[in-house]
């Protein structure tokens, strides 16, 4: 049960990184870039890549299904 929180948190964590990053990187629009040259640069940037790996950590550690026990709540 602690491993599986703690790979939410780490997942939660590299999530809320990569979309700051997403969201600050959102200012090149405003200096003429277009929407293709913008999604090219996020794809390229590795923090902002954290965002995906993130969301995927926190995926797994949700639906993973935990150890079975014959008695107790399965958690």
């Amino acid at each position: 049960m602690g491993i599986r929180i703690f790979f939410f948190l780490l997942g939660f964590g590299l999530t809320v990184i990569g979309c700051t990053y997403i969201i600050t990187y959102l200012n090149l629009c405003t200096l003429g870039y277009s929407l293709k040259d913008y999604l090219q640069f996020i794809f390229s940037r590795v923090e902002c890549l954290s965002a995906i790996v993130g969301f995927s950590i926190m995926t797994i550690s949700i639906y993973k299904k935990g150890r079975s026990k014959r008695h107790g709540l399965y958690l």
